[in-house]
């Protein structure tokens, strides 16, 4: 039998489910098999030993697991939902105040919480110098109770995602995850279920950042877009005809043959305004600069001989040219800068020059064209602007036929994009390979960070040793790591992408008017400590006890919302012309909590929409006549079969329950903002504001003084002169340039300014007063927690088991019944993500990547979530269920805002069309199994819970 950190049996291979160990990973899935992993088949031998448990136990290894992982699964749920509570932090016990008295950590109802807020919030540096009485129970406990009593609109009462709930829903999942991982069971035998290749797809995510470039074979979201080319148009103006570039698009969707559109620069401009009118309050992307250089490329053709690989390796030994380097694209990048006139030829090539004639060839605003196509690939990621009929009428609209010319220009330049995609691709191999060589050193550091007090032994290098030369041979390694790190990343940034030429042109603006001297004799003069304590003087002061100035301007931004809510309401209430209607909407939205949960039940129970019920209930005063009953009854059944049929005749039926829905809307948010301008007035919200000032700033102002912080401003000037003259010579570079030279190039770069940003490091830590020494071991007391669980102990699952069983609490068959149907359950789901994962990948023709690639990102591989205590399956399982609970985009909201206000059955219609898009996502999803037995067992394990985490 296997010791309690070993590997158990593994009873499936080439992509079947296996059973691991705690962090454990099963020999041969460390290989690279391909992207698109043939499909999992079933477990074989179902009744294998490993479903048996272990002599003296009631459960197997997986069966803790799942049920440790229900269990606190559960307990997250409620200790994440009490927090709404105004008492919640009265159950947490020191240092809040109860009414109850102390509470004792081992009777607290919120052990998870008050576990990670005594070990891993009140101890944050800066933090722990907090007073108990002052601090956390008279200004931060008020204030957060306050806010708790104001009832803030949940996503439910404003029919919307609210960024509440979806902070909500992220901050359940990372504090099951840390309590799944940190807290171990005490068997030993603890086990998860996984797939082999799950690991594949996050591989070969990784090389999907050069298909974002490729000119083919990128679909997003229905659509596989290009801007292939350049071509000139003339236009007639008066007298005379002037000469315009317009954008060859090639759009290609499936089950349609390929087309071109011909778009000058003012129609995406236009496309850009037209999306603002049609998505109201969506923010888009800025349209990049027009940009009206040309550039020169050379190619070198054989005469007589198209055959290009027929150069000899002696022609090319001493040039350092290749083939793959003729038509390179480094020089496509640069705005406005033109290529060497000519090639040197290689006297010593034993084949004559003549044999060669060079052509050079001038590309029509050619970065325009890269970055429009960026543009507009970016646009198209978001499943709205795709799905909009401006975005429609753009790809689809007055279609034009190629002329050759056309044809061969469109040619040239898919063979440049090609190229542009192979020399990133020999960069990154070369940057690959440099960084391997530091593999044997790198893995001393991986093991000597990981280890116990790692990161402070690291820190301590820093402040005992000026310079990097002066550092142990491991982390000077590390500085080389590091330099490959920020080189390719430069690279990255300001050469490899579409938007590249914008973004470096932005930044080459930016650098150009920011004044260093200047700034530097400001930091070193300034005391920005009296400043900013100034400033809060000036902001926060109430004479005589009036309004601060900052109240005031909090307030009077949020009395013009509330006045422009009222405008929209007085207007709404107009058109309703119903003045009972409306009182029970607004007395609806200012009841309490209770009488809003019954209405809402209510709603529930009958299948009908919030305002029916609001306006049929009894709870709520004036009591309806029955005409008015049937009234509403009338104008829902209307509303449904409006958005459903979209028939005019039912659409103007429809407007009373449009606007009854647009003014419960208005209603609530009216109430929002007045409760968050109650929320600003009291004393306790200035009070709080200004202890966290002084918690937070006054310590990193001492250090910045006390470092000398001013030196570095020219230190960073002198880098950003450096990287602009660098990318220019890459920019320039000729065809015949080694991409060994101009990975060194980058290097160097960083290489030059290494010691500055040390010497910046250095000074920051020798003049921290121990403060960054209490922020490493804060780091690694969370780290200590991942890798070894908490002091109390660990969760015997076994004893809880029988103890329920023998105290009858749980039938013991029913029980394990339940277990192994939810491990059943996360065997298909994750098999179903499998699957889905796969499809999505093929239908963006994202199989032409190949995951046996390593990490485009040299090193990224050096550090594993495992080594800092997280199960990567315990890790890519809460991914999993973060993506699929946060379906909406960030920006729906604003979307809605906008388009309800226009069109309230529009607005439902497409609420509804994306509730259907998501249920057709996650169609054949498994669904949970219903668990009724194992809530016998969550007292028991609340008691259990209570101990472990009460040191």
């Amino acid at each position: 039998m296997p010791g309690p950190a070993q590997l158990r049996e593994v009873k499936a291979l080439n992509g079947t489910i296996e059973t691991i160990g705690n962090g454990a990973v099963p020999q041969g899935t460390a290989g690279k098999p391909s992207l698109l992993p043939t499909p999992p088949k079933p477990a074989e031998n179902a009744t294998s030993q490993d479903s048996i448990p272990p002599p003296g136990h009631a459960l197997t290894g997986k069966q803790e697991h799942y049920l440790k992982r229900e269990l606190l699964s559960q307990q997250v749920d409620f200790e994440i939902s009490e927090l709404e509570s105004t008492t919640a932090l009265q159950r947490f016990g020191a240092p809040f105040r109860s009414d109850y008295g102390e509470v004792a950590p081992v009777d607290s109802d919120l052990p998870i919480l008050r576990f990670i807020f005594v070990h891993h919030v009140r101890n944050f540096p800066f933090l722990d110098q907090a007073r108990e009485k002052e601090f956390w129970q008279d200004k931060l406990q008020v204030f957060l109770e306050l806010f708790a009593q104001k009832h803030i609109s949940s996503s439910e009462d404003r029919l919307e995602e609210s960024k509440r709930r979806k902070l909500s829903i992220k901050a359940k999942k990372l504090v099951e995850l840390m309590m799944v991982s940190g807290i171990p069971t005490a068997s030993g035998y603890e086990e998860r279920i996984r797939f082999s290749e799950l690991e594949v797809v996050d591989r070969g995510a990784q090389d999907q950042g050069l298909l974002v470039n490729a000119p083919e074979g990128h679909a997003i979201n229905g659509w596989d877009v290009n801007v292939a080319g350049v071509r000139t148009t003339s236009v007639k103006r008066t007298l005379r005809y002037h000469q315009h570039a317009e954008f060859l698009i090639r759009v290609r969707r499936p089950g349609t043959p390929d087309h071109y559109v011909g778009r000058r620069y003012g129609e995406f401009s236009k496309l850009q305004k037209q999306l603002r009118t049609e998505l109201p309050g969506k923010v888009l992307p800025p349209l990049p600069r027009k940009n009206k250089n040309s550039t020169v490329s050379t190619f070198l053709r054989g005469d007589g001989d198209d055959d290009a690989s027929s150069v000899s390796s002696a022609s090319t030994q001493n040039t350092g040219m290749t083939h793959d380097d003729s038509g390179s694209l480094r020089s496509l990048i640069g705005a406005g800068h033109r290529r060497a006139a000519s090639l040197q030829p290689d006297r010593s090539s034993p084949r004559a020059s003549s044999e060669y004639r060079r052509e050079h060839v001038t590309l029509y605003r050619e970065d325009q064209r890269v970055s429009l196509r960026a543009f507009l690939r970016t646009y198209l990621q978001n499943p709205q602007i795709a799905g909009s009929k401006a975005m429609e009428e753009f790809l689809t609209g007055n279609p034009v036929k190629l002329n050759e010319e056309e044809r061969e220009d469109l040619d040239r330049r898919r063979a440049m994009d090609e190229k542009r995609i192979e020399e990133q691709k020999r960069f990154y191999e070369i940057a690959r390979q440099r960084a391997k060589e530091l593999d044997m050193y790198m893995e001393r550091f991986r093991r000597d960070i990981v280890e116990s007090n790692g990161l402070t032994r690291l820190f301590k290098e820093i402040r005992e040793k000026e310079r990097i030369a002066d550092l142990t041979t491991e982390y000077q390694k590390f500085a080389e790591w590091l330099r490959i790190e920020v080189a390719a990343t430069i690279y990255h940034l300001f050469l490899a992408e579409d938007n590249s030429p914008e973004l470096f042109a932005q930044a080459k603006r930016i650098h150009s008017m920011i004044p260093y001297g200047a700034l530097k004799q400001v930091i070193r003069f300034a005391n920005p400590a009296m400043v900013m304590s100034g400033v809060l003087d000036l902001f926060l002061a109430q004479p005589f006890g009036a309004r601060s100035l900052a109240q005031r301007v909090l307030g009077m931004a949020l009395n013009d919302g509330i006045r422009t809510f009222q405008k929209s309401i007085d207007s709404l209430v107009t058109k309703i012309d119903d003045a009972a209607f409306c009182e029970k909407l607004k007395r609806f939205v200012n009841a309490d909590e209770d009488t809003k949960n019954i209405v809402r039940n209510e709603a529930v129970v009958d299948g009908v929409d919030l305002i029916v019920a609001i306006l049929k209930s009894d709870h709520l005063d004036p009591e309806p006549t029955p005409e008015q009953v049937g009234k509403i009854f009338n104008a829902y059944v209307a509303w449904n079969n409006a958005v459903v049929n979209v028939d005019d005749e039912m659409k103007a039926g429809a407007q009373l329950f449009a606007y009854l829905k647009q003014l419960l809307k208005m209603y609530t948010r009216q109430r929002d903002k007045a409760m968050m301008l109650a929320v600003i007035e009291e004393p306790v919200t200035l009070q709080l504001f200004r202890d966290l000032f002084t918690i937070f700033y006054e310590p990193l102002v001492r250090v910045y003084k006390s470092a000398n912080v001013y030196n570095s401003v020219t230190d960073f000037a002198a880098f950003a002169d450096d990287m602009f003259r660098v990318l220019d010579l890459a920019q320039r570079q000729d065809v015949s340039a080694d991409p060994n030279q101009t990975v060194q190039s980058f290097i160097d770069l960083c290489a030059r300014h290494q010691d500055n940003f040390y010497k910046f490091v250095h000074e920051v830590h020798v003049h921290d007063n121990g403060l960054f020494s209490q922020l490493m071991g804060w780091l690694e007391g969370i780290l200590e927690f991942l890798r070894h669980g908490p002091k109390g102990g660990k969760l015997d699952m076994n004893a809880l088991f029988q103890g329920a069983v023998e105290m009858q609490q749980v039938d013991k068959a029913a029980a394990v019944a339940e277990i192994d149907n939810l491990i059943r359950w996360q065997e298909e789901r994750k098999k179903w993500h499998h699957d889905k994962t796969r499809q999505k990948m093929a239908a963006d023709h994202h199989s032409s990547s190949s995951a046996t690639d390593p990490p485009l990102t040299p090193g990224s591989g050096t550090f594993r979530s495992s080594d800092f205590g997280i199960n990567e399956a315990d890790l890519a399982d809460m991914n999993d269920e973060i993506a699929r609970g946060d379906g909406s985009s960030g920006s729906e909201s604003a979307d809605e805002d906008g388009v309800e206000n226009a069109d309230p059955i529009a607005a439902e219609r497409k609420r509804r069309a994306r509730k259907q898009d998501r249920l057709r996502r996650s169609a054949g999803e498994p669904v949970k199994p219903e668990v009724k037995q194992l809530k016998g067992l969550r007292e028991g394990f609340l008691s259990m819970l209570r101990m472990v985490l009460a040191d």
